[in-house]
């Protein structure tokens, strides 16, 4: 979690509380669905981001907690 753009991932599924597409998110951060789909498996891999079917993701518990500063992003 050293990236800025995983912030800006999480924030995104955390503020629209919706399930997501890597293209829907890269298109609301001004990113490329590529970088996106990178980094949203790291996020899946640390728990932060949930795989809710082939495609689509949403910000987990951990996640939520981790934007609210409740979490030390080097622990991950």
């Amino acid at each position: 979690m050293q990236m800025p753009i995983d912030d800006r991932i999480l924030e995104a599924l955390a503020t629209s509380g919706l399930v997501l597409s890597p293209s829907v998110i890269a298109f609301n951060i001004d990113k490329s669905r590529s970088e996106v789909n990178r980094r949203l498996s790291e996020l899946v891999d640390h728990g932060f981001v949930k795989r809710v079917k082939r495609g689509y993701y949403a910000i987990t518990e951990v996640g939520e907690q981790y934007l609210d500063g409740d979490l030390d992003p080097d622990d991950f």
